[in-house]
């Protein structure tokens, strides 16, 4: 077994999965060479495992799992982008989804069971031990993409009365404890939060001192239905490691810890470029269908604009038709203007969902990208206009096409900077509907200008 892992390398120097690698484990799948298989794939790391089920087809990643049999990792399940989790899932039995859910924290179990038909949830569910049940139904019962659904319910509470001794014995003696874990929360009898004690204060506090001595006070609590967007702003802000969540009456229920928060942050980032393209929630592992569904809706409402870009063009067909120069040029003034409009916007969208762009800057951040747009408009008119000038041997067509860009750059900054900030007034998410409106405006007014000058000036 271990002879074969030398063989051959799982990652490149840059972390993706070799080819080679995957292409061994196809072939030893195509001749069901199980041993094989095991040597390949059995001593992977979760995360390693994870992307190499990803890289398999569907009933590849079903026949990998079947051989791996009880060396197929629990841990695993919680790594898989989630459609191919859920058809992972689908593929194994009941019970063996029920058994690896018990082996998962929390957080992770709850990652596993949020999207299963209910009643595969209730089956699965009734399979594990009741008090495991009882914990995993309520996280469940929050909102999704809450602090309730990313909380974990493991965590280590103290009164202050304890001793550092005594926290220090049970933490020893208690066999339920979380897997991992930096700091102890202090609690009042209410199970209200009065503190924390991180771990390394603890092993350096005599045994003898109370907690209450070593407790730091200045605790971020987390309300349970907090979004997790605003969560993961709350622990950049503030360089959280760990956090509480407590219930409506401000009892301590769970922890929030920052690896749930990197996958957060990842998830949300990813979630914001996808709108921005209007690709929704797309992943590579999507089926043809899917894919194909995700994307029509958006490509239909960009045919849209597109059909009122072209109605524009065709108020001054007359004008192209005398002179051909103005249809060879006219697509460089509004790709121009629709990439600096994409510039703008994509800061702002992004400004916006970290919090950065707000009322209280609003009018700075517009002043400064209409000036970005004006000075770019002004350099680049300087350009097109000699290009113009040594193409067509026009100093005329060289000016309308410099007055063109100027109006349409400028044009594009306040675009990109204004119909963000609109949609997110409006309560509209500015990440999904920014991208079609700003290039609508870029199009309409690139060659509306262009044209019009072109019409008033040449003619």
């Amino acid at each position: 077994m271990q002879e074969v892992r030398e063989e051959l390398q799982v990652r490149d120097e840059e972390g993706a999965l070799l080819p080679d690698f995957v292409y061994a484990v196809e072939t030893a799948l195509d001749q069901s060479d199980s041993r094989r298989l095991r040597a390949l794939a059995a001593d992977l790391r979760e995360a390693d495992l994870a992307d190499l089920l990803e890289h398999l087809r569907q009933e590849e990643r079903a026949a990998l799992i079947e051989v791996l049999g009880p060396e197929f990792s629990a841990g695993t399940l919680s790594e898989l982008e989630e459609a191919v989790r859920d058809q992972v899932i689908e593929a194994l039995p009941n019970e063996q989804v029920a058994e690896a859910v018990r082996e998962l924290e929390s957080d992770d179990a709850v990652y596993l069971l949020e999207d299963l038909d209910e009643s595969e949830q209730s089956d699965i569910l009734a399979k594990l031990p009741e008090i495991e049940r009882v914990a995993l139904e309520r996280s469940l019962d929050y909102p999704e993409d809450s602090a309730g659904r990313l909380m974990q319910t493991e965590f280590i509470a103290v009164p202050p009365f304890w001793s550092v001794g005594q926290t220090i014995d049970y933490m020893r003696e208690e066999d339920d404890l979380p897997n991992s874990f930096s700091e102890l929360f202090v609690v009042d009898p209410a199970h209200h939060v009065i503190g924390t004690v991180p771990l390394d204060i603890l092993l350096r506090t005599k045994r003898p001192i109370l907690i209450e001595a070593i407790t730091d006070e200045d605790v971020n609590v987390i309300s349970v239905d907090v979004d997790q967007e605003e969560v993961a702003r709350e622990f950049e802000r503030y360089d959280l490691i760990s956090a509480p969540v407590v219930d409506e009456n401000q009892r301590m229920i769970g922890v929030i810890t920052v690896d749930d928060i990197v996958e957060v942050i990842q998830e949300e980032a990813e979630e914001d470029i996808h709108r921005l393209g209007g690709v929704g929630h797309e992943s590579i592992t999507d089926t043809v269908l899917r894919t194909t569904r995700n994307r029509f809706v958006w490509l239909l409402v960009n045919l849209g604009t597109a059909i009122l870009a072209s109605i524009v063009i065709g108020l001054f067909d007359a004008t192209i038709e005398q002179k051909v120069a103005l249809a060879i040029l006219m697509p460089i003034v509004a790709s121009m203007g629709g990439n600096a409009g994409t510039q703008t916007m994509t800061v702002a969208v992004r400004a916006l969902a970290t919090r950065d762009l707000g009322a209280a800057n609003a009018g700075r951040i517009i002043t400064r990208e209409m000036l970005v747009g004006l000075l770019n408009g002004l350099l680049f008119a300087a350009i097109m206009g000699a290009v113009a000038y040594v193409w067509f041997g026009s100093d005329q067509l060289g000016f309308v096409i410099a007055a063109a860009m100027v109006i349409n750059m400028l044009v594009a900054g306040l675009a990109g900077i204004l119909i963000p900030l609109g949609l997110d007034a409006l309560d509209i998410d500015p990440a999904i509907a920014s991208s079609v409106f700003v290039t609508t405006v870029t199009d309409v007014i690139g060659f509306f200008a262009f044209l019009g000058l072109a019409a008033l000036w040449l003619f």
